[in-house]
């Protein structure tokens, strides 16, 4: 029988988040080994779960909830997510430029889909949430990744950025808070950003997603308040201020300048009619979510659970030797650096396997989220406090091992 192959459009998607590291985890843990998972960010695995209001008022409505809604979603939770754009500053939203959606991964999804022609290039940071670069790919577009610097606390390079704007870019993701690296960037550089897609006519594509999740009494900047004549399309949900990653509840708001986008948006709506509407269980969570206590203000508090996990990770990652780490202002990640003269990785993917396979820990290697080069790995600092000095204890014995074996 002939071969059944795979579509040639995947040749260059990846998403080693969920990866052949987190394949072979899972082959070890049927054999039996306890795994320390550290690799994504699914909050409730850890313990972290969603407001008790939340879960009651789904259940309330779920006898209810077995049909189709409109497209782009029920209208409450559409006009509640208006209302946090205007808590935000951003101007001009109405019900209508609200899109709600299986997750905010979905909606990024549709809005490449629909704005993109085969060879079209989207401006992507490195390094990336994979999502982006998979879904640009999966368009028929060329993701082009823009460096974001490590020594200016992980800030995008907008000179890069100019540098590799070509007559085919159509848009520009900026991750903010950022994944995997917890920057967060100023107003001053969020503006450089806008500047940049005035002057060439891009699309900005906004993810905010952990625009709550923040530390050290930092404070978030929409970047959509920003600018009225640019197009912005912004998302954002559920998964990590709410706790709520399964509910697959997030929403996608169109703002600035859409006079001029008019058939763009037509191509949003026909996708979202394309699938039918997202799930309505998840809807029915938003209205609640947004409208009561925020209890992830607590999470990120001094003393609360989220900032003390954040300083212990920081504090023991940064006494290993040749390890240094841009503590983060925002999100759930830490992108360790490992001095490439102490620890001559040569792929890094390698490294995560023998990691995982010594010690027992899983992680996810830094060219996974396309970083240039093979000196970095992300964690997730969810785990409890036991949990998460156990598993940097772990990392720590792994890397005393490396330097050994490498006479570094």
């Amino acid at each position: 029988m002939k071969p059944i192959a795979k579509s040639s459009k995947l040749a260059n998607v990846a998403y080693d988040i969920r990866g052949p590291v987190l394949d072979k985890a899972r082959q070890m843990q049927e054999e039996g080994h306890h795994i320390i998972q550290l690799n994504i960010g699914n909050v409730a695995a850890f313990g972290l779960m969603p407001p008790d209001e939340i879960v009651q008022d789904m259940i309330r409505n779920l006898p209810d909830a077995a049909g189709y809604t409109d497209s782009k979603g029920l209208f409450a939770p559409r006009r509640a997510v208006v209302h946090y754009t205007q808590e935000q500053g951003i101007q001009g939203v109405a019900v209508d430029d609200v899109y709600l959606g299986n997750g905010a991964s979905e909606l990024i999804q549709i809005a490449v889909s629909a704005l993109l022609n085969d060879g079209d290039e989207v401006l992507i940071p490195a390094p990336d949430f994979p999502l982006y670069t998979a879904v640009v790919g999966l368009s028929g577009g060329r993701p082009v990744h823009y460096i974001c610097d490590e020594q200016a606390g992980w800030m995008p390079d907008v000179a890069d950025i100019r540098s590799k704007i070509t007559p085919r870019t159509r848009a520009i993701m900026v991750c903010n808070p950022n994944n995997p690296t917890g920057a967060l960037y100023p107003t001053e550089v969020l503006l450089q950003i806008i500047e940049v897609a005035r002057q060439h006519q891009l699309v900005v594509l906004a993810d905010e997603i952990y625009d709550k999740t923040l530390y050290d009494g930092n404070t978030h900047v929409a970047m959509a308040s920003l600018a009225d004549d640019v197009l912005f399309l912004t998302f954002n949900g559920l998964s990590k201020n709410y706790r709520s990653c399964g509910y697959r509840a997030g929403w996608m708001v169109v703002s600035g300048e859409k006079r001029h986008a008019r058939d763009y948006i037509e191509g949003l709506n026909m996708l979202a009619s394309l699938r039918l509407c997202s799930n309505t269980p998840g809807q029915l969570a938003i209205q609640t979510a947004l409208g009561g206590y925020q209890s992830i203000k607590d999470l990120v508090a001094p003393g609360g659970r989220l900032c003390k996990q954040r300083d212990l990770a920081y504090e023991l990652l940064t006494q290993i030797p040749g390890v240094s780490v841009v503590k983060p202002k925002g999100a759930l990640y830490m992108f360790p650096r490992l001095d490439p003269k102490i620890y001559p990785i040569v792929d890094d993917q390698d490294f995560a396997y023998e990691l995982l396979a010594e010690q027992k820990v899983l992680v996810v290697q830094g060219t996974g989220f396309n970083w240039v080069a093979h000196d970095h790995f992300r964690l997730v600092f969810l785990p409890n406090m036991d949990d998460l000095a156990e598993a940097i204890a772990r990392i720590e014995r792994f890397l005393a091992g490396y330097r050994k074996r490498h006479s570094t």
